[in-house]
């Protein structure tokens, strides 16, 4: 399970070092292989090839032709690619979703359970501020357990 958040960097050939708390829970049990891509543009998620595979094949269980599904499938395909990690722990993030979500230098490196969520850690501090959980999101919450 991936959970928390730490801080990493970008070099200037745009490689993400791996903080090695993710590294050591995803290299023994997924190996080095990555889908990364983006939602929105405002953050990177970086897929072991595993989960994201599983993805895949939901979608396929899908109907091609909802809005939803085509939509998430032009997103993911403009801002993914296929990336391995190198023997220092480095994931190259491709120069298209690395300069949208402005990721470069300090980020900070969120685990999501099956996935890495890379953000500008200024912009996602702002985000957070902007954002705070809500009495609906309370409910919502207590409804599910939590």
């Amino acid at each position: 399970m991936l959970r928390g958040n730490f801080l990493a960097k970008v070099d200037d050939k745009g490689r993400l070092k791996l903080p090695s708390k993710f590294r050591s829970i995803i290299e023994p049990r997924f190996g080095r292989e990555f889908f990364v891509t983006s939602l929105t543009g405002e953050s990177i998620r970086i897929y072991p090839m595993e989960i994201w595979v599983d993805i895949e094949q939901n979608l396929s269980a899908s109907s091609g032709f909802k809005p939803a599904i085509v939509r998430f499938k032009n997103r993911v395909n403009y801002f993914g690619q296929v990336a391995n990690m190198d023997s220092q722990g480095r994931v190259l993030l491709h120069p298209l979703v690395r300069d949208k979500a402005d990721v470069c230098g300090e980020v900070a490196v969120l685990g999501q359970q099956n996935f890495l969520e890379v953000w500008n850690h200024s912009q996602l501090e702002k985000k957070l501020e902007a954002e705070p959980l809500t009495e609906t999101d309370f409910d919502n919450l207590a409804d599910l357990g939590i």
